[in-house]
């Protein structure tokens, strides 16, 4: 089998390339030694601005989007909407994995190192504390693109992903199961907790995460797990230190802008340009709307011809993690699912005054009332299509709900992903599985 050390070699190739050696000391013998928490927030910030743009290449595994076939990347992307993942041509895009073992060779590097070379200071815990945070959030990401959705009953043998915790170059990297990788999010995530200073980020900074990006995060992973009281816990923990709301009847400015009043965090990328400019918008997300009265149809969409395009991302100031609206989305679920559906629809109602026209939001409130618990917790699932739409969450959504069955139409040809297909499960890319054959 082969080892990690090629990540950590071209780790170390990207750590000595952005710009470190201004402030790094580096030993004859070309090892890179950071010492100060000055070093180390740097370290800490290369990471940040490392972490894989992946969120964009599942929207086109999705129903959210269809290729325009006359783009100039259409040839690197169209196996993803294909769901080849296997015997790819040598033109197309492959889901990252190199680029999320380099992020955690800096984090690797800050935890096992910085926390004895860093005086003691609240400054040293804060960049702790962000490091076993952001560790956290890179295996959540892998495992939940490269493992099966977390199922309880199964998750001790599922194949998860590979779990790297320390600087060494003969690490033989071997895959980890669901279990074991949702078992170091919450360690990781337990020691963040123990050292995290702040509560929220300011705008500018707020890629970063934070005492409230750490519940939100919680809160997501408890929906992922379907544990319902910890996900209703930790939503109501976010929403009691930050629960607002942009009002598009009063407001243009999308919900998932980095400086929005809901943003939480705001490091994904999850609409990348090269990708928005590659797309139109999927007929199945465009006649979810109601276009008159449903206010984000008209700021996160825009007619071209006579199909639509993406307008609410594409540049970096559409960075988005964490966001209230999710966390009344994640409130609901869980209180539909612990049989309190009057408080579910309260909740859920609260986001929706805020999206629709009065009329509009009337007629909604006027459905809600009389659903019962399958019907509304369907039209939660629908809310969010709607709400999350190309922010990243789509496909996690399908995976750990009803896998629907999607056709998408390339080049003339219909390609299916069936109900419950072994493809909700991306595999290894090819290029990992050439590096280590084992994997």
């Amino acid at each position: 089998m082969r080892k990690i050390t090629t990540f950590i070699a071209l780790a170390v190739i990207s750590f000595t390339h952005i710009g470190c050696d201004r402030f790094l000391d580096i030993q004859p013998e070309g090892k890179i030694i950071p010492a100060t928490v000055e070093d180390y927030r740097k370290v800490l910030t290369s990471a940040y601005s490392k972490y894989p743009v992946h969120k964009s290449l599942t929207a086109l595994r999705t129903d959210e989007v269809n290729l325009d076939e006359n783009g100039m990347d259409f040839i690197s992307y169209r196996e993803i909407a294909m769901w080849k993942d296997s015997n790819n041509d040598s033109s197309s895009t492959e889901f990252p994995w190199v680029s999320f073992y380099a992020v955690n060779f800096y984090l690797n590097q800050i935890i096992n190192e910085g926390s004895k070379t860093m005086k003691e200071s609240p400054e040293k815990n804060q960049i702790l504390a962000e490091a076993y945070a952001l560790r956290a959030y890179l295996y959540f990401d892998m495992v939940n693109l490269y493992g099966k959705p977390y199922n309880s009953a199964t998750a001790s043998t599922d194949r998860g992903v590979p779990v790297s915790l320390e600087i060494d170059l003969e690490q033989v990297l071997k895959p980890s199961s669901v279990q074991e990788v949702y078992q170091q999010v919450h360690a990781d995530i337990q020691k963040a907790e123990g050292l995290m200073v702040e509560q929220k980020q300011s705008v500018g900074v707020n890629y970063r995460f934070s005492k409230t990006a750490l519940m939100a995060f919680q809160a997501r992973i408890a929906l992922y797990e379907g544990d319902w009281s910890k996900a209703l816990y930790y939503a109501d923990e976010v929403l009691a230190v930050k629960g607002d709301l942009t009002d598009l009847n009063t407001a243009n400015t999308v919900p998932n802008h980095y400086a929005s009043p809901e943003s939480i965090m705001a490091l994904d990328n999850t609409w990348d340009n090269s990708i928005k400019n590659l797309c139109f918008v999927s007929q199945d997300l465009l006649s979810s709307y109601n276009s008159s009265t449903d206010k984000r149809f008209g700021i996160y969409f825009e007619k071209n011809g006579n199909k639509y395009k993406v307008i609410k991302g594409g540049s970096s100031d559409f960075r988005v993690s964490f966001r209230t609206a999710e966390q009344y989305f994640i409130k609901s679920e869980a209180l539909v699912k612990l049989n309190k559906m009057s408080e579910a629809k309260e909740t859920l109602l609260k986001v929706l005054k805020n999206r629709y026209t009065p009329d509009g939001f009337t007629a909604v409130q006027n459905a809600v009332s009389s659903m019962n618990s399958e019907t509304f917790m369907n039209f939660i699932m629908d809310e969010r299509y709607r709400e999350f739409a190309l922010e990243g969450q789509r496909w996690f959504d399908l995976r750990r709900t009803n896998q629907k069955k999607i056709s998408h139409m390339i080049n003339g040809k219909e390609y299916i992903l069936q109900q419950n297909d072994p493809r909700y499960t991306i595999e290894y890319p090819m290029s990992a599985k050439k590096n280590n054959p084992n994997l």
